[in-house]
């Protein structure tokens, strides 16, 4: 894959592909017809024969094979011809397989071992394919300079030519021009054709470092006993202290005020069940240290090609405006320069809006990458996003020795200035779209200007061969995709977009890990790839690690956190509980992914240790005794072995294109059993993943890599036919693979789907942030994220993969599914607690109260509870090293949205249930104003504020209505006050940062919170008068007898 001259837009439905230059380029050339056949393996040219004759590989049907693939097929695969099945007899030079042994013919023992000539070097060069993938081609053993034509051709009607020059193309293969480097090698190894230095031994320091690339690449640490066993403890009292006091307040209703007890006590039963439900995930938390150092020694030794795996990256967008294109260069730039090989970094854009805006952007990111990226890896600095790096207040030259640092400092933060003035430009450019809709720099139109109905989009920015910064050194990929979309369709909105880019990947680079990140979310941490790669390339823990999730931090939020933005309680008190079971759930960014979990494959299982038996008893009692049941499990159990997944079935096209096979075949079958096995197996996997076949065939890779190399024009034509809107169509995508559909939080059903198959998941947390983004800071932009997340509860609840009854036999643990089940069944909390919330209002305006008055021992429950409560909290925050104003604004957050956007979720799930109706969401804004924490004070009037607005002037009206009545009453009626008291203090604390929140900037209050006060406060002042508090309690005057006769 190269950097292209072009943008490829496409349509499979339509059958239609299209290459639209950048520079202006008058037109196409005419295409050359290539001088020989054409291998229908690969798609290369079949080349000569020893002799200068054109090279036969079957001497009964002369199948158009090159020499290569004849190799393999003899080496690897079934040894037949794929047309006549005949097999295959060796020819001279070629190494001898089994079975040569029966044919006839003179031995050629020269030739037979011969593994150093150009024609026989296939597994150096097929090595040396995969390492240089995208640099260029070897001739004779020798890397050559790759050269980029600017002339790209013009390919339309669907007419795929095989003989594009790779040059010439936007998509470069594996082999780039090499006759043996056709094959990529799914693991890097060196090239034995290049000399190896020697070089003398320090047995005390070679052997110390290898006994330190066997040790562990990462350890649990758990919580010491002296925070946690008191922690459990605490949970197990207050079980029984709720024990109690449920049966206390059972069996003491209130008689005269039988609703309000009744409604409180439901209440409080709902909140106990919630309590449990997230609190007993939290039973077993761990913390998690990483050695990079010895990832370092085992896959990335100094001097010697790095071993590590590689990994793509996936950056979602949709609407520009919402999402400054500034905002997501910065991401991308951080991707770029990212603490990795290069040659195993590929990040891929997926523009969902198909905005002209995006894709200039982009192209100008790729651009000053070439000067940043350099910058970054020379003076190792953090993190690598520029507009955080330069904005950042620390003492910049700290630890930086470079006596060129200053300067080139300061010349890189001014072509930082130009770049964000460049990008301004195109954003202001694109606030009125031209009636005639975008055109490109060649005059074509853009084919997003119709942002429901427009082609597939792919553009390589940058690539090995096309993209080197200002220093000559290899950049990583950039590749740019807006999928198709075609009214009629269903596109999933983001799930969508991301098993787009699963396939788009899968095709052109087929890394076996994927990290995907919000547009607004930036590598804080430069070695945050490396720390989940000792997760997921560890030799014991790594084979069941489905994903490494990162905790979320943020930038731009006031050091109050008025609106638990940065959600500290889940991140490290949460997660770290979850991580001690099967594994934190996905949280939607920041997180590194296995592709093969993705693809709905189960977890591989642990094997058993052998059971242990005793030799004591004679051979014949063992064998009566136990002998049957082995014979019955023999009979009734097939052994699963993993063998190796070839390709044997070969689909020939009309434009004679190179086809793929798809047959997962057993080796042990025969040669007529194994076309029928293939042909079902082929059924199978193309309704799961999809009629492409170059992409199912990179399923079957469990370490990536691409088993076949391809034409240029034949990726090109699957990557377009990946994307279309109609791929999806009757396969498991969405459903069994990828993103979960169904949901707008697909985040929580992805990760559900992969721990019911089996798989765990890790939590990490490094020392420095891995990751860092852009949070909602005002309040109405909050509430309604939290009402999107609370909606996508509320779907899953409604699905067919609810977590109370889905997944039961599976890989599935129990405290797992207590976490997903809270998960979904939190939004529902927002009926009892606003009912909650409002009984202490109505208790002070009424006079009566949900309790009736305690005793000695009732008091001693409700005390216990409190003390409980608030020892959980303590001990909480001890262990997970929480602040207590993050834990208290959690409370309140909890409370202020609970009685809004929660309350709103539920009504809004069942108006989608019941009648169909759909909500749709604006995106929350990523940029703010130039002033520090300015979006804090705007307000915005949403109707998702009049609830708690609501409950504040109830309670507020409630306790002037209390003490009114206290006043008049005397002294006595001051007792029962204090527990209304409390519990209406208890509602407007929590509702506080809502309230301050209302008043705005320097206590200016908003119009429209006036009006809603002054009309509120009318109707409770009616209220009022009708309950007439200042009058006596009493039906009359007390008439008693004087004793006189009146008559």
């Amino acid at each position: 894959m190269e950097a292209s001259a072009g943008l490829v837009a496409g349509s499979h439905n339509r059958n239609e592909l299209v290459v639209i230059r950048r520079d202006g380029d008058p037109g196409p050339k005419p295409l050359r017809q290539p001088n020989g056949q054409v291998c229908q393996i690969c798609g290369d040219d079949v080349g000569l024969a020893p002799g200068g004759e054109p090279f036969v590989a079957c001497n009964e049907c002369a199948f158009p094979v090159c020499r290569d693939c004849y190799e393999y097929e003899r080496r690897e695969g079934t040894q037949n011809c794929p047309q006549c099945k005949t097999r295959y007899k060796r020819l001279k030079g070629c190494a001898r397989v089994p079975g040569d042994e029966e044919e006839e013919g003179v031995d050629d023992l020269e030739n037979e071992f011969n593994w150093d000539g150009n024609e026989s070097q296939y597994g150096a060069e097929s090595i040396h394919g995969h390492m240089t993938y995208g640099r260029g081609g070897d001739l004779n053993g020798v890397q050559q300079p790759f050269q980029l034509n600017p002339n790209v051709p013009l390919l339309t009607n669907g007419k795929m030519v095989d003989d594009i020059p790779p040059e010439q193309h936007a998509l470069v293969p594996s082999f780039m021009g090499g006759g043996g480097g056709k094959r990529i090698h799914p693991l890097p190894y060196a090239d034995p054709s290049l000399p190896v230095q020697p070089r003398s031994m320090d047995p005390s320091k070679d052997l110390a470092a290898m006994d330190e690339a066997r040790q562990p690449l990462s350890r649990k640490i758990p919580i010491p006993s002296s925070q946690i066993n008191p922690y459990r403890m605490i949970i197990i009292i207050r079980l029984v202290v709720l024990g109690f006091f449920f049966h206390y307040r059972v069996m003491h209703p209130v008689n005269d005020a039988f609703a309000l007890w009744l409604i409180s006590v439901i209440c409080e039963i709902w909140f106990a069940m919630s309590w449990i439900l997230d609190q007993f995930p939290k039973w077993l938390p761990i913390e998690r240290e990483t050695y990079l150092d010895r990832l370092s020694l085992r896959f990335d030794k100094e001097g010697q090609p790095s071993q590590l795996a590689p990994i793509d990256f996936f950056v979602s967008t949709v609407d520009p405006l919402k999402e400054p294109p500034l905002v997501t260069a910065n991401t991308v730039l951080s991707i770029l320069a990212v603490d990795y090989p290069v040659d195993k970094v590929s990040c891929y854009v997926s523009d969902d809006g198909a905005a002209m805006l995006t894709f200039e952007a982009l192209s100008e990111t790729s651009e000053f990458a070439k000067k940043w990226v350099p910058f970054c890896k020379r003076f190792n600095i953090e993190p690598r996003a520029p507009e955080w790096y330069f904005q950042q207040k620390i003492d910049y030259l700290k630890d930086k020795v470079a006596a060129s640092f200053v300067g080139e400092r300061r010349a890189m933060k001014r072509e930082y200035e130009e770049f964000k003035v460049r990008i301004n430009a195109l954003v202001a450019k694109a606030q009125k779209v031209p009636e005639e809709g975008w055109t490109m720099q060649d005059g074509t139109p853009w084919p997003g200007n119709n942002v429901r109905d427009h082609p597939g989009m792919i553009q390589v920015f940058l690539g090995q061969s096309g993209g080197l910064d200002c220093e000559g050194n290899e950049l990583p990929r950039l590749v740019y995709v807006s999928r198709e979309k075609r009214p009629g369709y269903n596109h999933h909105k983001k799930a969508g977009a991301m098993n787009a880019l699963v396939r788009v990947s899968a095709v052109l680079t087929n890394a076996p890990y994927m990290l995907n990140l919000d547009c607004d979310h930036y590598i804080n941490n430069s070695r945050a790839i490396k720390e989940a790669m000792c997760f997921m390339m560890d030799p014991l823990l790594g084979k069941k690690v489905c994903y490494v999730q990162f905790p979320q931090r943020f930038d731009g939020i006031d050091r109050h956190d008025r609106y638990a933005n940065r959600n500290v309680v889940f991140f490290d008190i949460n997660m770290k509980g979850l991580d001690g079971i099967q594994g934190p759930i996905y949280v939607g960014t920041g997180c590194v992914f296995r592709r093969q979990a993705l693809y709905g494959y189960d977890a591989p299982k642990s094997k058993k240790p052998p059971s242990r038996t005793c030799n004591c008893w004679p051979k014949w009692c063992f064998c009566c005794c136990c002998g049957g049941n082995k014979k019955h499990k023999k009979k009734t159990t097939k052994p699963k072995t993993e063998k190796k997944k070839r390709l044997l079935f070969f689909k020939k096209e009309e434009n004679q294109s190179p086809a793929y096979a798809l047959g997962e075949i057993d080796e042990c079958a025969p040669g007529a059993e194994n076309e029928k096995a293939g042909i079902v197996n082929q059924q199978k996997l193309e309704k799961k993943f999809g009629q492409s076949s170059v992409f199912v065939t990179s399923t079957l890779l469990e370490n990536g890599g691409t088993l076949k190399s391809a034409s240029p024009a034949s990726l090109l034509k699957e990557a377009i036919h990946v994307i279309s809107c109609g791929y999806e169509d009757k396969t498991d995508w969405g459903k069994e693979i990828g993103w979960i559909y169904g949901s707008v939080t697909e985040d929580i059903l992805t990760g559900f789907k992969m721990h019911c198959h089996g798989w765990r998941s890790i939590y990490c947390i490094p020392k420095r942030p891995a990751f860092k983004g852009s949070a909602p800071l005002n309040l109405s932009d909050r509430l309604h994220q939290v009402l999107r997340w609370a909606l996508g509860s509320i779907e899953i609840f409604f699905s067919n993969h609810c977590p109370l009854w889905y997944g039961y036999g599976g890989g599935l643990k129990f405290l797992e599914r207590f976490s997903y089940i809270n998960s979904i069944v939190y939004p529902w909390t927002s009926i009892p607690l606003l009912a909650y919330c409002t009984l202490p209002a109505i208790c002070l305006l009424t006079g009566k109260f949900i309790t009736p008055e305690l005793n000695n021992v009732a008091s001693l429950w409700f005390m216990s509870l409190f003390i409980c409560i608030f020892a959980t909290g303590i001990l909480e925050m001890r262990w997970s090293g929480v602040g207590i104003d993050d834990w208290w604004r959690n409370e309140q957050f909890w409370v202020i949205g609970g009685v809004s956007s929660h309350l709103f979720a539920v009504f809004q799930g069942l108006l989608k249930v019941i009648a169909g109706v759909d909500t749709s969401f604006t995106v929350t804004s990523k940029g703010g104003d130039d002033e520090e924490f300015s979006e804090l004070y705007t307000f915005k009037w949403t109707t998702l504020l009049i609830p708690p607005t609501t409950l504040l002037l109830l309670n507020f009206i409630g306790v002037v209505a209390g003490v009114s009545n206290a006043i008049n009453n005397g002294y006595e009626s001051w007792g029962p006050l204090f527990g209304k008291l409390f519990f209406a203090f208890w509602v407007i604390v929590h509702l506080y940062p809502f309230l301050k929140g209302l008043v705005g900037r320097q206590n200016r209050t908003p119009t429209i919170v006036i009006v809603w006060s002054i009309l509120l406060a009318s109707i409770f002042s009616l209220l009022w008068v009708r309950i007439d508090p200042f009058l006596a309690k009493n039906d009359g005057p007390l008439l008693e007898e004087c004793g006189l006769d009146c008559n």
